[in-house]
C-alpha cells in the first residue's frame, strides 16, 4: 500500500527489511528499492541446499499473507525450474489457526513418512508453536527443518523445544554486528535521546517499569523507572539483525542524493534552485546508481529491479554436550558454498538424513515414475534379453548379445560347437573308426583274393562300388563332427548323401540284375539285357548322377556356407543362451539330401521282396533282403529321434550324434551281412572256394526252377553249386555272343 503510494506521487524508498518477490516487479513497484535481497534468491538458497543434501521429497508449510505464501511459491517456482524436486504437501498456516490447527498440519506432514524435510516461510510463533505440535506427536528427530530468515538465528521460536529444532537449517541474509552501535545505542538514557519520541515507551517496557506515578497501579508489582537503569547491564540485550541494512539504507540514499548535489549544484553549499523541488525520477536514477561499501564492508549496489545482490549465510542448530547453539555451516552468493562436515543431524549423528520419494533403482532396473509426480517411481527389472539402456528404459539386447549378469549391458553370446572330446562325438567316432578299418580290411580281401571264384561270383566290379560307399558313409562322421566351414560345409552336402547314394545304388542293380535273370531264364534260355559289368557300372553310376545333379543345382541355388545360429540354443535364461556354429543345412534340407538314397533304399527293398522266392541255392537276394529290412529299421528308428528333439537344447548334439550313428549303422549292416560271410570263407574256408563244372544256361535254369518246384528248401550241393554254374554258364553265353559274364551268388553282396 505504501509503496503504490509513494509509486503515485513518484517519491522514491530504499527498504531495510522488505523482501516480497513481487516488489521485484518493476512495472508496479519501480520506486521501490533495497538493501536486502528479495525472497526469490532466498527460495533459490534453498532450493540448492535441498538439492545438495540429494533431497528430491519435500513439504511446505506457509504462514498465510504476503510473506509466507510468496517465499513458498517462489521456492516451489524455483524447484520446478531446477527440476528433480517435489512438493509431497504444501500447507498453509490460517492468520487465525483453531484449537487443533498445528496438530491437524503435523498429521498431514506425516502422512508421506519419506518426505521428512519441511521448508517453512512463517512468523516466529507459528514456528513455535508447529515444533510444540511436532513435539506432541511424538515426532521428535523424524522432521528436518529448513527455515527462512523470519526463523534465522532466533531463540525465541525454539525456546523450550530444543531437541524438536535440533539439525534444523536455517538460512539468513548475510550481515554483520555494528560494534559502534553497541555502544551507542547502550549509552542512550532518558536524558540524552530526547528526540526520539518511542525511546520513552521503550524504556518502560524494556526495564518494566513505569515513568509516571499515575501510571502505577496498587498490587501490580510494577516498580517506577528512576533513570538509573542501563541497557545491556539492567535488562538483556542483543543487537537487531538489520541494524547493518538500516544504516546502508541510509547511506543508500545519503550517497544518491549527494551524487545528485554535485551533478545539479556543482560548487555549491547547499541547495540551489534545481534541487529545491526534488525529481523523483532523477532521484530514482541516483539511487539505482549507487555503488559503495556498507558499514559491514560488502558492497551496497541495486540491480534493474532496485534488488540487492542475494547474499545469504546458513546456519544450523546443533546440541553437542548440552551445548546449543546455531552454527553458520555455509553461505550462499550466486552459488551454494557448503561445509558438510561441520553439520550434525538429530542424534548427534553425522549420516544425512533421507528425504526421497523412492530408493534408487538397482543396476539392471528402470524407473517407471508415478503420473504426475517426477520424483516418485517404481522400480521395474529389465527381464530376459533386455538391458538398461538408461535411467527410464530398458532395451533388448542385438540377437548375437545378451544382458550381462546385471542387465546394465550386452555381451557377445558364446559359441559352441560339437568337439572331438565330447561324448557326444566319442561314440560316434569310435564306429566310424571300427568301420573303416573293417571295410579296409574286406577290400584288402578282395583284391588279395580278386580271381577266387567267390570273389568273382560276388560281382567284383559293383562290390568295389558298394565298398566304396560304405567307406564314404563311415568317413562322413568326420566331416559332421569337424568345425564348420566353407569347406567342411560344402563336403558335408556332397558326401553325407553320396556314400549312401553309391551303396543304395549298387545294391538296386544288383537286386535288379537278380531279378531280371530269373524272370527272363524263365521264358528263355537267352541272358537279359545290360547284366555284364560294364552294363551294371553305368546303371549305378547313372544312379549316383542323380544325387550329384540335385548336390550341384543345389549349390547354385544356395552356395554352402557355416552360419551362427543364435536361435537353436536361445533359452529363457540368457546366461543359457549359446550360439551354435553350423552349416546352413536346415532339417528339411537335410531330408531332401537323404530323400533319394531312401528312395533307392526303398526301391532296392521292393526288388528285395520280389526276388524272395528265387531259390536259396541261387539267392543272393535273400542276405540284400535281410540288408534292406535292417536298414530300414534304422532309418525308421531316426526320423522320431532326429525330429523328436528339434526344440531341445542339446539339439546340435543329439541330431548330429543321432544321423551319424544312423548312417554308420546302415553301412555296417551291409557290410556284415554281404561281406563277412565271403571274407569268413575265403580265409577260413579255402576249400570251398574252388571252381564248379559247366552247364548251359538253359540247364542251369531249367535246374534252379525244378529245383525251387520240388525242393522249395533248395540244393544241397555244398557252396552253391548250382549257383556257380549258372553264373559260369551265364559268362560262357556272354563270351559267345561277345558279353562279359554275369556272376551272382549268395555269399555277400
Amino acid at each position: 500500500m505504501v509503496a503504490n503510494i509513494l509509486r503515485l506521487f513518484r517519491i522514491p524508498q530504499v527498504s531495510y527489511a522488505s523482501t516480497a518477490p513481487e516488489l521485484s516487479d518493476n512495472s508496479r513497484y519501480d520506486f521501490f528499492s533495497r538493501v536486502v535481497p528479495p525472497d526469490t534468491y532466498q527460495a533459490q538458497a534453498m532450493v540448492d541446499l535441498v538439492k545438495a543434501m540429494r533431497w528430491n521429497y519435500v513439504s511446505t508449510v506457509a504462514s498465510e499473507g504476503n510473506y509466507g505464501e510468496s517465499g513458498v511459491d517462489a521456492f516451489i517456482q524455483k524447484s520446478r525450474e531446477d527440476g528433480g524436486l517435489c512438493i509431497s504437501q504444501s500447507v498453509k498456516i490460517p492468520r487465525e489457526p483453531r484449537t487443533g490447527e498445528f496438530d491437524k498440519i503435523i498429521r498431514r506432514l506425516s502422512e508421506n513418512p519419506n518426505a521428512r524435510v519441511v521448508i517453512i516461510f512463517a512468523n516466529e510463533d507459528d514456528i513455535r508453536r508447529l515444533l510444540q505440535a511436532a513435539k506432541i506427536a511424538n515426532q521428535t528427530g523424524h522432521f528436518i527443518w529448513v527455515g527462512s530468515d523470519s526463523w534465522g538465528s532466533k531463540i525465541s521460536p525454539i525456546l523450550n523445544q530444543e531437541e524438536m529444532a535440533e539439525g534444523a537449517v536455517t538460512i539468513l541474509p548475510k550481515r554483520q554486528s555494528i560494534r559502534g552501535f553497541d555502544r551507542y545505542f547502550t549509552s542512550r538514557t532518558l536524558e540524552n535521546n530526547r528526540r526520539n519520541i518511542w525511546f520513552a515507551e521503550f524504556w518502560e517496557n524494556n526495564f518494566q517499569c513505569k515513568l509516571s506515578r499515575h501510571a502505577l497501579k496498587k498490587g501490580s508489582g510494577v516498580k517506577k523507572c528512576t533513570n538509573h537503569e542501563r541497557i545491556g547491564r539492567d535488562s538483556s540485550y542483543e543487537q537487531e539483525g538489520k541494524v547493518q541494512f538500516v544504516i546502508d539504507a541510509v547511506y543508500a540514499m545519503a550517497h544518491a542524493l549527494h551524487n545528485m548535489h554535485r551533478s545539479l549544484c556543482p560548487g555549491n553549499v547547499g541547495l540551489c534552485p534545481k534541487m529545491e523541488t526534488i525529481n523523483g525520477t532523477l532521484l530514482l536514477k541516483y539511487i539505482r546508481d549507487v555503488n559503495f561499501t556498507g558499514i559491514a564492508g560488502t558492497p551496497v549496489v541495486f540491480n534493474v529491479n532496485g534488488d540487492a545482490p542475494g547474499r545469504y549465510e546458513i546456519y544450523q542448530y546443533q546440541i553437542t554436550n548440552s551445548t546449543m547453539e546455531y552454527k553458520i555451516i555455509g553461505h550462499w552468493t550466486d552459488h551454494l558454498h557448503l561445509e558438510t562436515n561441520q553439520m550434525q543431524w538429530p542424534g548427534a549423528s553425522q549420516d544425512v538424513p533421507s528425504s526421497i520419494c523412492s530408493q534408487p533403482c538397482k543396476a539392471g532396473q528402470r524407473k517407471k515414475t508415478v503420473k504426475g509426480i517426477p520424483c516418485c517411481w517404481h522400480c521395474e527389472n529389465c527381464d530376459g534379453y533386455q538391458y538398461q539402456a538408461d535411467t527410464y528404459s530398458c532395451k533388448m539386447c542385438r540377437f548375437d548379445l545378451r544382458p550381462n549378469p546385471n542387465h546394465t549391458g550386452c555381451d557377445p553370446i558364446p559359441i559352441v560347437k560339437l568337439e572331438w572330446s565330447s561324448p557326444w562325438a566319442v561314440f560316434p567316432v569310435l564306429i566310424a573308426v571300427l568301420g573303416i578299418m573293417a571295410t579296409m580290411f574286406v577290400v584288402l580281401t578282395f583284391i588279395r583274393y580278386n580271381d577266387t571264384p567267390i570273389v568273382k561270383a560276388s560281382g567284383r566290379e559293383l562290390s568295389y562300388v558298394l565298398l566304396t560307399g560304405i567307406f564314404l558313409c563311415y568317413a562322413t562322421t568326420f566331416l559332421m563332427i569337424s568345425t564348420p566351414d566353407v569347406g567342411i560345409c560344402s563336403l558335408r552336402r556332397i558326401f553325407l548323401g553320396l556314400g549312401m547314394s553309391i551303396s543304395y545304388a549298387a545294391l538296386l542293380t544288383k537286386t535288379n540284375r537278380i531279378y531280371r535273370i530269373f524272370e527272363q531264364g524263365k521264358m528263355s534260355v537267352s541272358a537279359p539285357r545290360f547284366i555284364s559289368p560294364a552294363s551294371q557300372l553305368v546303371i549305378t553310376f547313372t544312379l549316383i548322377s542323380v544325387q550329384l545333379l540335385g548336390v550341384c543345382i543345389w549349390f547354385g541355388v544356395d552356395p554352402s556356407q557355416a552360419v551362427i545360429d543364435y536361435e537353436d540354443q536361445r533359452t529363457s535364461n540368457p546366461l543359457m543362451a549359446r550360439g551354435v556354429l553350423k552349416c546352413d543345412i536346415s532339417d528339411l534340407s537335410l531330408i531332401c539330401l537323404l530323400g533319394y538314397s531312401m528312395l533307392l533304399m526303398v526301391t532296392c527293398t521292393v526288388y528285395a521282396i520280389k526276388t524272395r522266392g528265387v531259390p536259396e541255392t541261387f539267392n543272393e537276394a535273400k542276405p540284400i533282403g535281410f540288408t534292406m529290412y535292417t536298414t530300414c529299421i534304422v532309418w525308421l528308428a531316426f526320423i522320431p529321434i532326429f525330429f523328436g528333439t528339434s526344440q531341445s537344447a542339446e539339439k546340435l548334439y543329439i541330431q548330429t550324434t543321432t544321423l551319424t550313428i544312423s548312417v554308420s549303422l546302415s553301412a555296417s549292416v551291409s557290410l556284415g551281412m554281404l561281406y563277412m560271410p565271403k571274407v569268413y570263407v575265403v580265409l577260413l574256408h579255402p576249400e570251398q572256394n574252388i571252381p564248379k563244372h559247366k552247364r548251359s544256361l538253359k540247364a542251369v535254369v531249367t535246374a534252379a526252377t525244378m529245383s525251387n518246384k520240388f525242393n522249395p528248401k533248395g540244393g544241397l550241393r555244398p557252396n552253391g553249386e548250382a549257383k556257380s554254374e549258372l553264373c559260369e554258364s551265364l559268362e560262357t553265353q556272354a563270351l559267345a555272343s561277345k558279353q562279359t559274364y554275369i556272376s551272382y551268388s549268395n555269399h555277400a553282396i
